[in-house]
């Protein structure tokens, strides 16, 4: 069986508005590390999959356009940034159907997968896949099939697989050791880790048929942010969110020398059959 690519997605947000309050408005320091990134991306000649906020695509569609000329694959990261599980059903499709709207308008392109803010699709929300398909979407990224404090569905499969409605789940990668499942490749675990140990979990997914699933924020490139902006930001959020952010931009260069990537829905056609089959 060939080997699917692996997944390069970002999340695209403002650090601030998306973690302290989501009444803050968008930033242009946002815009700056968004582009840092897309120049990064341009020099490997890397398209990424990007999910982006609603509230981000209202402040700067113009660049939301430009990622779509630049090939990478627009889809939606929902809205407000408000959890999944805090806003309830109806909120929740409101948002979404905003945030699809937004994003179409900008690129003249059709969304088709959705990643849910800090992964807060959990096992108590089960309504929220069946408002993603009735939206319209092809397919899911929010799922991280491990048990944290905040996200995660534990006994969910670690392989893109089919949901009972038909909603493709492209869940965040993981891998098995010692009895047990750790989140990789993403994130914190991607800022806080020896690159070494990024690049042996890609090499283990490789070895099991699993293509990565690796995630990123623009913001993650910036480590000069919590001394620049207008904000209180408690001493833990600050060790959590800020601590390796000095590394990233020189650990993904080193992980798009080494790794194949390519956009999400570029390959639906080969991911669905194979989902079906394993599911």
């Amino acid at each position: 069986m060939a080997a699917v690519p692996h997944f390069l997605t970002i999340d695209v947000e403002d650090w601030p508005q998306s973690t302290l309050d989501f009444d803050l408005p968008i930033t242009q320091r946002a815009a700056d590390n968004m582009r840092r990134l897309l120049d990064i991306l341009s020099r490997h000649n890397v398209r990424a999959t990007m999910f982006v906020q609603g509230m981000f695509a209202e402040a700067f569609p113009s660049l939301v356009a430009e990622m779509a000329t630049e090939g990478h694959e627009i889809a939606t990261h929902g809205y407000s940034h408000r959890p999944v599980y805090a806003i309830g059903a109806h909120a929740f499709e409101d948002e979404l159907e905003r945030s699809i709207a937004i994003l179409e308008a900008c690129t003249g392109q059709p969304v088709r997968g959705y990643r849910a803010p800090d992964f807060s699709v959990r096992a108590d929300t089960p309504w929220a896949f069946d408002i993603v398909h009735a939206a319209g979407l092809c397919y899911d990224s929010s799922i991280f099939p491990v048990r944290t404090p905040r996200y995660g569905i534990p006994d969910a499969p670690r392989h893109p697989h089919t949901l009972p409605n038909g909603l493709l789940e492209i869940p965040l990668s993981t891998i098995e050791w010692g009895g047990r499942r750790w989140p990789v490749a993403g994130g914190g675990y991607f800022r806080l880790m020896p690159y070494a140990i990024t690049r042996r979990a890609l090499r283990r997914l490789e070895t099991e048929d699993i293509p990565a699933v690796v995630y990123l924020h623009p913001y993650e490139l910036d480590p000069d942010e919590f001394a620049s902006i207008p904000h209180h930001v408690p001493w833990r959020l600050r060790l959590s969110q800020g601590v390796g952010r000095h590394s990233v931009a020189r650990k993904l260069d080193a992980l798009l020398r080494e790794f194949a990537f390519a956009p999400i829905a570029e390959q639906l056609p080969v991911l669905q059959p194979r989902s079906e089959a394993v599911a």
